[in-house]
């Protein structure tokens, strides 16, 4: 394990609290705690602030409410702006069992007002008095912190409350970027893409890109990713067949490099509006990876979803199949669980070899692996799988995979990596990025009325339909998260097809003539 620093080593500390009660992730419906929420995006502002509608991204920890069904639960959930109480209603009346009220008087709702573009556990450093009244709201002795990331502030938020954080110490963060990434692979012993572990401006850039090129002159493209990117935002693609005309291997070293930087300016940027001069900028800042894109005439993303206890065991949570988009399928859309059986299980394997390592280097809750699975079916029917980059923190398969697990009190299961719930397996689709223009103006009210009249919901008497995230993207960004539940793949899809079918219709119904309805009564909430 690397040294860790002074203040990391005094998050080790209060971490060590945690031995006991986080020893399984199944233990944490039966104990009594009070839980601090801060879902802060921690990670590159300028990168994050290329996803519309990324402010709302804190809602993808609203799942956590469901965490109210246990009695003896408190939750503090705090946002950069207040949340619309439509929504904490909706997540609210999902708990089967438990009185409204008596779930709504355990949560405490706070806000910064402040929408600017930092993360949201500075803004709350930044606001003393806010720090003291979240002190004062938990038993100091029976809370613990949970947050998306971890990152060096939300490691001081937690030494100033007094707290555990639930999650990595952030001295351990390089093993979340692309370049620690590679280096786990290797010792782990799984395939990944060869490539480099890190440059830092266009010249390393340029000389690893080349020996890459002359180690595998076959190559069709070369992909370089921002170390700190975020959803693949930060990955750009090289095209080679411009130059491929002219082998690497009959070139000079020094002439392959000036083949590559006249490529350059003309990356594919997953991102929009990214130009070679900005990205360029960001190299000595956040470094980047350069490794060869891997091809195939099928081509699949899955990824694997894993937990380390504070005492080091690692435990398996699940696979996906990741939907990608974007210029070059880098960008992350969504996903469906579980991953296909022909590799599910060989990703379980995989998954759990990295996570050994990184609970070796210290590393704490919750990981993912992304995958990258190929095959030729001419040649080859079967499918080669590379590591591809692991998120040491919550990811775009968290809150769907828990919203199934705390929905249904079904379990995961290791032998054939289903889902059971009530004896029947369960399937969904998944999606931050249902997002079309002409749902912009929808307020959350509307969206609520529109469930109920359709009946959209999710369904607690058999398990089945569809649980609404970033809800509070929809009006301005016309964006919107799901995740539809099903007995089968083909009923998860068909219950996702139907939301949107519906969605589709009401935003092309002209509204304007029709009666007024009597006014609702207005709630008011007091916890700001």
């Amino acid at each position: 394990m690397p040294k860790l620093s002074k203040k990391g080593l005094q998050l080790r500390e209060l971490q060590n609290r945690l031995r006991g009660h986080a020893a399984t992730i199944d233990l944490f419906d039966r104990d009594d705690y009070d839980i601090l929420i801060v879902p802060s995006l921690s990670i590159d502002q300028r990168q994050l602030g290329k996803i519309p509608g990324f402010l709302h991204y804190e809602e993808r920890l609203l799942f956590s409410l469901i965490r109210l069904r246990n009695p003896r639960v408190r939750l503090i959930y705090v946002t950069a702006q207040p949340l619309s109480p439509a929504i904490i209603d909706y997540y609210l009346q999902l708990l089967p069992g438990i009185p409204f009220s008596h779930a709504r008087a355990r949560l405490l709702l706070l806000s910064t007002y402040d929408s600017s573009l930092k993360p949201l556990s500075q803004k709350i450093l930044e606001r003393p008095r806010l720090i003291g009244r979240i002190r004062k709201a938990m038993r100091l002795d029976r809370a613990y912190m949970v947050c998306f990331n971890s990152s060096l502030l939300e490691q001081e938020l937690s030494l100033k409350l007094e707290i555990p954080l639930l999650a990595s110490c952030p001295d351990l963060l390089y093993w979340g970027s692309k370049s620690g990434s590679r280096e786990i692979f290797q010792n782990a012993g799984v395939s990944h893409p060869d490539g480099c572990l890190s440059v830092e401006n266009e010249e390393d850039l340029l000389t690893k890109a080349a020996e890459l090129w002359q180690r595998k002159p076959g190559l069709k493209r070369i992909v370089i990713k921002l170390n700190e990117g975020f959803s693949g935002e930060g990955n750009a693609l090289l095209d080679l067949a411009p130059i491929a005309e002219n082998s690497p291997l009959k070139m000079s070293w020094e002439r392959a490099r000036e083949a590559l930087r006249d490529r350059l300016p003309h990356l594919r940027f997953q991102a929009t509006d990214e130009t070679w001069e900005n990205f360029s900028l960001r190299l000595p800042e956040l470094g980047a990876i350069v490794e060869e894109y891997i091809e195939g005439e099928e081509k699949r993303s899955p990824s694997f979803q894993g937990y380390i206890t504070p005492s080091g065991n690692v435990e398996i949570l699940s696979t996906h199949d990741q939907i990608l988009g974007g210029p070059d399928g880098q960008i992350y859309l969504g996903c469906r669980f579980p991953a296909d059986a022909v590799y599910r299980l060989q990703l379980q394997k995989l998954g759990v070899e990295i996570g050994k390592i990184l609970a070796e280097k210290g590393a704490m809750e919750r990981y993912g692996v992304d995958f990258v699975a190929v095959r030729q079916r001419d040649r080859d029917p079967e499918w080669e799988i590379y590591a591809i980059e692991i998120n040491l923190r919550k990811g775009g398969t968290t809150h769907p995979f828990m919203t199934l697990k705390l929905l249904t009190n079904g379990e995961y299961q290791k032998k054939n990596g289903l889902f059971y719930s009530q004896d029947k397996e369960k399937y969904y689709v998944a999606s931050d990025n249902l997002q079309k223009a002409d749902y912009q103006g929808l307020l959350p009210g509307d969206l609520m009325d529109i469930i109920t009249r359709h009946r959209l919901h999710f369904d607690s008497s058999t398990k089945t339909g569809t649980v609404f995230h970033l809800m509070g993207a929809l009006s301005e960004f016309g964006k919107l998260g799901l995740t539809s539940i099903g007995n089968s793949f083909e009923e998860a899809e068909a219950i996702y097809n139907q939301v949107e079918t519906v969605l589709d219709a009401e935003t092309q119904t002209d509204y304007s003539n029709l009666p007024a309805l009597p006014p609702l009564p207005i709630t008011w909430y007091g916890s700001n």
